[in-house]
C-alpha cells in the first residue's frame, strides 16, 4: 500500500511539474508560428523509466487530459463535434499519451542513457506525427494556411518548426542529466 502511495504521489508532482513547465512556451524566430517548452515533457519521461510503460501510458494519459483542459480553447474552434473529436484525439490525447512508451527500449539496449534518449527520440515523433496528421485533416481544413502551400507541406514545417527542438532540448536534458541523477531516474531515492 505505501509504495502505491508513494508511485501516486511521485507520478502527481512529477505530471504536476510537466504541466507547469508547459505553461512557460517561447516563441521562436520560426514563421508560421507555434512555441517550444523546456523539457515540459521530460517528467512524463521519469516517470516511464522509473515506474514501466504501463504507468507511464497512464500517467502520459492524465498529462493528456490536463493538456486538454489548459488547451480547451484550440477545441474550441472545430465547427463540427467530429473535427472537435479530432482534435482531442490527435492534439491531445494519442500525442501525449505516446509518450509513456519511452521505457520500451529499456530491455533492447544495455546503456539505460542511450535507451533513454532513444525512447525521447521515438515517443516524441510519435507525437509529432500526431499533430502532423490533426494538421492535415483538421486545421488545414479549418484555416487554410495564407502561404498556399500543399497541406501535407505545411503541417510537416509547422509542427516540425517546435517539435525538433523539443525533441532535442528534451534529449540532451536527459542524456546530460542521467548521470548526476542516476538514482532519480532508477528510482534508487525512494525507500520501499
Amino acid at each position: 500500500m505505501k509504495t502505491k502511495l508513494k508511485r501516486i504521489a511521485d507520478s502527481a508532482m512529477l505530471i504536476a511539474i510537466g504541466t507547469v513547465l508547459s505553461l512557460f512556451t517561447f516563441q521562436g524566430p520560426w514563421l508560421l508560428g507555434g512555441g517550444i517548452t523546456v523539457c515540459s515533457m521530460l517528467p512524463l519521461v521519469m516517470i516511464a523509466q522509473r515506474y514501466g510503460t504501463k504507468w507511464g501510458i497512464f500517467s502520459s494519459l492524465i498529462y493528456s487530459v490536463l493538456q486538454m483542459f489548459i488547451g480547451l480553447n484550440n477545441v474550441q474552434y472545430a465547427p463540427t463535434a467530429l473535427s472537435a473529436a479530432g482534435v482531442v484525439v490527435f492534439d491531445y490525447i494519442l500525442a501525449y499519451t505516446v509518450l509513456g512508451f519511452s521505457a520500451c527500449f529499456n530491455n533492447l539496449i544495455a546503456n539505460r542513457r542511450k535507451a533513454i534518449v532513444l525512447g525521447i527520440l521515438v515517443t516524441f515523433s510519435g507525437r509529432f506525427l500526431c499533430h502532423f496528421i490533426s494538421g492535415v485533416l483538421i486545421w488545414e481544413a479549418l484555416f487554410p494556411n495564407e502561404l498556399g502551400w500543399a497541406s501535407p507541406v505545411w503541417s510537416l514545417v509547422y509542427n516540425a518548426s517546435y517539435m525538433i527542438p523539443e525533441i532535442l532540448i528534451t534529449s540532451i536534458v536527459a542524456y546530460l542529466s542521467y548521470k548526476p541523477l542516476k538514482r532519480y531516474w532508477l528510482r534508487e531515492d525512494i525507500v520501499q
